[in-house]
């Protein structure tokens, strides 16, 4: 993207706009906008970041650190990590951007001189990508030169180890993640917490508030077991609350950073919120959650009587609606030898390993059950591997729980001594629902990893509909989870978040005769979809990658430089230009069809005539590909490819799907990412909703199933209005689908009805 600045205002900025302020900060704007009591803030953008990187000349150094690096080798990624991070700490800020983050922060500084630094990378609080705690905030900065260190430290976290660590496994790009920096003005809280809009596992209408004394630090890293509220968002009240012994508090020391202190014994075990504020908090999180469709997870701190919202991201963990809590024979009262909260369902068994602290994690195992005083983000290699987790720390909404249940790991919290009565190597069981640790192996259960052993539990109930309700896959790691959905296939897999992953550009491969790796490499993580649906249509995208993240990777250095990557050379048009490139996807996809993947479907981006689609099923056909009995289909992204349904109907395709993003910025005209226009983004634009009801009922008529993969596919409003048009499927988000099940099934049912009421004869 070209002309953002280097700092912009939360009243600019909205949620499109993540690739220049990141999650957080794009998440705050749009709070902001809504009206809710978000304290004030400017961002350093990403830009900023990416021309620090530029003009120090630090890009070649540090990315040569990270190339090739084996992640799970622990003493290797820390000296990488550290290498890192230092360079970037160490380097010295030109003195352009030092200059524009200290006339913002003056001017935020009429409001309050004492800040927060957030880090907010492009690559984190996103639908499909939400792990807790990747990069520093610097709480409690007085003083430009403070503020000028505190965003230095929140860049270097973007090489932290664990940082580092997720990219790798999420299949993030290194060279393509950027950081932007949230500068806000600090809340003193005299009590904070964390909040879900619904229910983190079960997705009911509960509102979960958890909250202590002092800054909220103390809630989200598990620090302190805090209060815990349920707010029953039908009752309008609460109906359950936890008072906890709150033993310490964080709160803002001098002029930088913050400090842990004991909480005077008159206020340990004091409810921290009234019954008064718990419904004001709900209200706002409802507010949240209607604004974005989907629940969310949101940071408050209460000053006085004044409420203030301090972040709000999306819950990636809700198993389904209408989930029920279910009833386990895990064992005898007798056998118990510990209780916590369950913060993640599931039953496992497994041997005991403590980990005192983050220099302990490579003792772990697979099939451990790891037992900590509380989790931090440096932890996650090692809670990838463990069969469960134990805290003696923490509750709903730490650290623990969040990670447990975004990696499915049953978690009991807040037990207070796990570290001191449990020992190395005991074998015990953890049930992750009712918060509970046996002595021994209980109920019956079978293996999954290691020693570990966890119990098969019965999904709930399936909500039925006649519109297929599918789901969007960015990359295997996330198919597992993508399937416990219970959504009805794939609408989009993007195989370009695969080969961006490998850093080496298809071309490379070609001009090193290195063309079965690549093959292979695509084929491995395309089968890992397939074999998470079986018997469910798994839809892939072929590659549309713009240039500029090309440009990035070994083999991209002769890559066009293109003012607009967006209206480029990318999706079909590249492939068709690029007949080398081309035909190791149809390799790739040819050998799944061979292996009986029958499900696999293949979706060509970027057509805006039928002859394109006409020759690239011929390359398939002349690659020995039987084209008449495999499904070959098209994104409907471009005005021309709607208008022109007809003729692709009649050229072949088996199916469509919208891919609304780029038809609306297409169809008006307006980069969504350019700060002048964003506000102009409209996605139901008479002219857009025009395209698509043509597209929809050409394709009925023409017997041709069509679909929608953009994000408008995620929105419950959009969702409504497609199903009332007639459209053959939607495929959301992974954290979209229980919603959006429930809204087609309404929409079906009101239709129903509808028909039924209606006069005889009308």
């Amino acid at each position: 993207m070209t002309g953002v600045p280097d700092i912009l205002w939360l009243e600019e900025i909205r949620k499109e706009d993540i690739p220049s302020v990141g999650g957080k900060g794009a998440s705050l704007g749009e709070m902001a906008s809504i009206g809710l009591p978000v304290p004030p803030a400017f961002v350093v953008t990403s830009q900023a970041f990416r021309r620090f990187l530029v003009q120090t000349g630090l890009e070649k150094p540090l990315f040569e650190l990270l190339e090739s690096l084996d992640v799970d080798d622990n003493d290797l990624l820390e000296s990488a990590a550290q290498k890192a991070k230092d360079l970037v700490h160490k380097a010295k800020m030109p003195d352009d951007i030092k200059s524009e983050i200290s006339i913002a922060y003056e001017k935020l500084s009429r409001t309050g001189e004492i800040v927060a630094a957030r880090s907010s990378a492009t690559a984190e609080d996103l639908p499909d990508a939400s792990f807790a705690g990747q990069q520093e905030t610097v709480l409690n900065i007085r003083g430009i030169e403070n503020l000028l260190n505190g965003i230095q430290t929140c860049w270097a976290s973007l090489y932290g180890a664990r940082a580092i660590y997720y990219r790798s496994k999420q299949g993030f790009d290194h060279h393509i993640v950027n950081i932007a920096v949230v500068v806000q003005q600090l809340i003193n809280s005299e009590k904070a917490g964390v909040l879900f809009t619904s229910h983190p596992v079960t997705g009911e209408s509960l509102t979960i508030i958890e909250g202590s004394w002092g800054l909220g630090e103390a809630v989200v890293s598990g620090a302190v077991s805090p209060d815990n509220y349920v707010f029953d968002r039908r009752l309008e009240r609460t109906t359950d609350r936890l008072i906890s012994p709150k033993i310490i508090e964080i709160v803002a020391d001098g002029n930088y950073g913050t400090i842990t202190r004991d909480v005077e014994k008159s206020r340990q075990e004091m409810q921290v919120l009234s019954d008064d504020e718990v419904k004001r908090l709900a209200t706002y999180g409802i507010v949240s959650e209607e604004h974005y469709g989907i629940p969310q997870d949101m940071e408050w701190a209460i000053v006085g009587d004044k409420i203030f919202i301090l972040q709000s991201r999306p819950i990636t963990t809700i198993k389904g609606v209408g989930a029920v809590k279910k009833e386990n024979n895990t064992g005898s009262a007798d056998a118990v030898i510990l209780q916590g909260q369950g913060a993640s369902p599931g039953i496992a068994s497994g041997p005991v390993i403590i980990i005192d602290d983050v220099k302990d994690i490579g003792k772990v195992k697979e099939g451990d059950i790891m037992i900590t005083r509380m989790t931090n983000p440096d932890m996650v290699p090692a809670m990838r591997k463990v069969a469960a987790i134990v805290t003696d720390e923490g509750g709903m909404t730490c650290h623990a729980a969040i990670v447990s249940r975004e990696l499915g790991t049953p978690a009991v919290v807040g037990t207070r001594k796990a570290t001191q009565i449990l020992k190395d190597g005991q074998v015990i069981t953890v049930d992750g629902e009712k918060g509970l640790i046996y002595e021994g192996v209980i109920a019956q259960q079978v293996p999954v990893v290691g020693s570990a052993q966890v119990q098969i539990a019965s999904a709930p109930a399936k909500i039925i509909t006649a519109t297929s309700v599918k789901v969007n896959v960015s990359m295997p790691e996330a198919a597992q989870r993508a399937a416990a959905t219970g959504a009805d296939g794939v609408g989009l897999l993007r195989i370009e978040h695969l080969i961006l992953g490998l850093n080496k550009t298809p071309n490379w491969y070609i001009q090193n005769h290195r063309e079965e790796e690549f093959i292979s490499e695509l084929m491995n993580g395309i089968k890992v979809v397939l074999d998470s649906f079986p018997g469910k249509p798994v839809w892939v995208r072929t590659l549309d990658a713009p240039t500029d993240e090309f440009r990035n990777m070994q083999g991209g250095e002769n890559e066009p430089i293109e003012h607009n990557p967006m209206l480029g050379w990318r999706g079909i048009r590249r492939d068709l230009q690029s007949p080398a490139q081309f035909k190791l996807q149809i390799d790739t996809f040819k050998r799944l069809w061979d292996l009986g993947y029958d499900n696999l479907g293949i979706m060509f981006p970027m057509v805006s005539h039928p002859r394109e689609f006409i020759k690239a099923k011929e390359l398939f056909r002349q690659a020995g590909v039987d084209v008449e009995n495999v499904d070959l289909g098209i994104m409907i992204e471009i005005p021309a490819s709607a208008v022109l349904v007809d003729d692709f109907i009649k050229a072949g395709i088996k199916f469509a799907s919208f891919g609304t993003n780029d038809l609306i910025q297409y169809t008006i005209a307006i980069d969504r990412n350019n700060e002048n226009v964003t506000d102009m983004y409209w996605p139901k634009h008479p002219a857009v909703l025009a395209l698509i009801d043509q597209a929809i009922q050409a394709c009925r008529k023409g017997g041709v199933e069509v679909s929608i993969c953009g994000q408008a596919g995620s929105e419950p409003d959009m969702v409504t209005w497609l199903v009332e048009h007639g459209i053959t499927s939607v495929s959301s988000n992974i954290d979209a689908i229980p919603k959006i099940r429930e809204t087609v099934a309404r929409t079906e049912q009101r239709i129903i009805l509808d028909a039924a009421r209606r006069p005889y004869g009308c």
